[in-house]
């Protein structure tokens, strides 16, 4: 099978690699490769540990490519890549680190004080200020809300493909996520007098 590169036929890309293909298989690292390594990066907070994580997510995948019976291959993907990444974590036995920067903003519907789309120097220098914080933050939650966080707020999925891909209910990525969001207005109110003072108006006492 010869990919076509400028059309996308993903049942027909991993019927092919699930036959032996490895061209099509090969398609398939490309097209999903930038978000596997995203996944695992917002996880352990390591450009290194994230590349070495998400090959090795791709040969595992690879090698379990004949269990894949349909439904978003992404989710799939991505549900071995963070198993990637928690096996890295406990073998390191460290908490990961999220880069701010990199994780993007968090939802304004919930966190309205956050948003901001100013861009001053004096801004920026307070942003740098929020997200040291948000680190801190961020790295304190628990691994399963941290996921769904990341999934959700950061790469987009639906709650239905976090619900796949973290082969959980609906409501369970619902709570999760709500309890995460909570987790992070409780400790920015805990912490107030931290925050660049731009950002203290939107958070009650």
């Amino acid at each position: 099978m010869i990919v076509d590169t400028t059309s996308w036929d993903e049942p027909a890309v991993i019927a092919a690699a699930q036959r032996g293909n490895l061209e099509a298989f090969n398609a398939l690292v490309l097209h999903y490769q930038t978000q596997a390594y995203n996944l695992a990066y917002h996880l352990l907070g390591d450009p290194a540990a994230a590349d070495d994580a998400s090959q090795e997510a791709f040969v595992s995948a690879y090698r379990a490519l004949d269990k894949f019976r349909g439904g978003s291959f992404r989710a799939w993907l991505l549900r071995i890549v963070s198993n990637a990444c928690y096996d890295e974590m406990r073998r390191l036995r460290r908490r990961p680190a999220i880069s701010w920067d990199d994780f993007g903003e968090l939802d304004e519907e919930a966190n309205p004080h956050l948003a901001s789309h100013d861009e001053s120097p004096e801004q920026l220098a307070q942003q740098n200020e929020l997200r040291v914080l948000l680190e801190r933050m961020i790295a304190r939650l628990p691994e399963d809300q941290r996921l769904v966080l990341v999934l959700v707020d950061q790469m987009g999925f639906s709650y239905e493909e976090v619900a796949e891909t973290m082969r959980v209910r609906l409501g369970t990525v619902k709570s999760r996520l709500a309890r995460a969001r909570q987790r992070m207005q409780t400790w920015l109110q805990e912490e107030r007098e931290l925050l660049p003072s731009r950002y203290r108006l939107g958070i009650s006492e």
